[in-house]
């Protein structure tokens, strides 16, 4: 039986336990993204992992993601978005069982993979099903929360993994999915309602082929740049590949008649501009927390959990700002593209004081940290509901499955870009100059994705009320 929001126009009864339910399904892919940072130094140590095999660590999990999410979305939409959550959780159970064994970087490259296919089913059907079960009245509401639980998961990966660490082995950072795995499919079962769309469209396998090779390809020129050289024939063959296959994508995505990413969502400015900042932002602050932990770890020294612990103001002030309603209340005094600029601006603000204002310890952090918080919980919910908002609601799988993509590439490729910035000024400059000027990179890319959204959705609004613009 399919639902939709027509279909409930007071919302589902138990709308809100429900949103807890996959809220716990949505945190525990989201603190695999960070929660790997943590353990650089030990994975660095116990399996002789190179600067390299990290990167490919990271991005093997997000890159699979990238490539799988749009396919995801649409096999919700037409198979049961129910049905996806619960095959998610399972995948993404197993994926944790064999990460949580690797004996080598290479098994635990491969598990990460897999872990990302569990992934993809998990972030896209979150928000999908959240859109259905809630009317459009509470949709922002809901969403706040969403994105809320996002944010968390991005900056409490650290601190769980420093207590992890600090108490087991690497291993069991992945191990300690398991029961929360096994929690959630309990509940999923039991509260979580089926929808979908009948006459969906058909997965597009080829184009989740085509996009997930021309991504790794990019992102493996990136990584090889600093070491191989960027002249190189490693470096120009791989960035020719990553080119032409994305180039072939984004053709075939207007040639067949069921595509995963439907071009013409492009020509809504709201959409353009809420992805032009998502992309951004997730590129800086991706990249730039991949350089905290090791800046806490490698250069003021301390141990990982409390390292962990030291950046939990970030998630404790993005989790006040959005359960208190605060953020929400802001975001609709100031409207979605102000919402937008001010968050990105106090995030870029963070991030520069991180790079500068550590000379005195953890103070500079500290403030940094605070700033990137309150930029997160103001900015996020409203980017995330940009989006979907621009997508009709029968394709809310697909719409969850682009605000993913785009959030899990503009992750990896900060990882990457940020990465080969770091191991391209070591050599010269230190470590502590490395991390600075990647801080920094990731500051400016914020802050440029602050202004392109913002104008680009204040255009859509002036558009959309009948004001000429030029």
């Amino acid at each position: 039986m399919s639902t939709s929001p027509q279909s409930r126009p007071q919302g589902h009864p138990r709308r809100w336990p429900i949103l807890g339910v996959i809220c716990l399904a949505q945190l525990t892919v989201l603190l695999d993204n960070t929660v790997l940072n943590v353990a650089i130094p030990s994975l660095t140590r116990e399996l002789g992992a190179a600067t390299s095999d990290i990167q490919w660590m990271i991005n093997a999990y997000s890159l699979v993601q990238s490539g799988l999410l749009l396919t995801a979305g649409s096999a919700a939409d037409r198979y049961g978005r129910k049905k996806m959550l619960i095959a998610g959780l399972a995948l993404f159970g197993v994926g944790s069982l064999t990460a949580g064994l690797a004996g080598s970087t290479g098994q635990l490259i491969a598990a990460r993979a897999g872990m990302g296919v569990g992934g993809a089913l998990l972030l896209t059907t979150t928000l999908a099903v959240a859109m259905q079960i809630f009317t459009p009245e509470e949709q922002p509401k809901a969403i706040g929360v969403w994105a809320a639980v996002n944010a968390l998961g991005f900056a409490a990966g650290p601190l769980l993994g420093g207590f992890m660490l600090n108490h087991f082995w690497w291993g069991a950072i992945f191990l300690v999915n398991l029961p929360v795995v096994a929690l959630g499919l309990v509940a999923v079962a039991a509260l979580v309602p089926e929808s979908k769309n009948p006459r969906g469209d058909r997965p597009d396998l080829f184009g989740a082929l085509l996009s997930t090779i021309g991504m790794a390809s990019l992102v493996f020129a990136i990584i090889s740049g600093p070491e191989h050289g960027w002249t190189s024939g490693r470096v120009l063959g791989t960035a020719a590949v990553a080119v032409l296959v994305l180039g072939a994508f984004a053709y075939w995505e207007t040639r067949i008649p069921y595509p995963m990413l439907d071009l013409h969502f492009f020509r809504d400015r709201r959409f353009t501009g809420a992805v032009a900042g998502a992309v951004l932002i997730t590129f800086g602050m991706g990249g730039a927390l991949f350089l905290l932990t090791q800046h806490l770890q490698l250069v003021l020294r301390y141990g990982p959990l409390e390292a962990g612990l030291r950046t939990a103001p970030l998630a404790l002030t993005v989790v006040v700002l959005n359960f208190s309603g605060l953020s929400a209340k802001w975001a609709a005094r100031l409207g979605t593209p102000v919402s937008i600029a001010l968050g990105m601006v106090l995030m870029s603000g963070g991030l520069v004081s991180i790079a500068l204002l550590d000379a005195g310890g953890y103070a500079g952090t500290l403030v940094g940290l605070l700033l990137i918080g309150g930029g997160c919980a103001i900015a996020n919910p409203a980017m995330a509901h940009a989006i979907m908002s621009a997508i009709p609601p029968e394709k809310a799988g697909v719409g969850a499955g682009i605000n993913g993509t785009l959030a899990e590439f503009g992750n990896g490729l900060g990882v990457a870009v940020l990465g080969a910035v770091l191991s391209s000024r070591v050599p010269s400059a230190g470590l502590a100059a490395g991390l600075e000027t990647g801080q920094l990179v990731g500051a400016v890319a914020v802050l440029l994705g602050g202004f392109v959204a913002a104008a680009l959705l204040r255009r859509a609004e002036r558009a959309d009320s009948g004001v000429v613009v030029a």
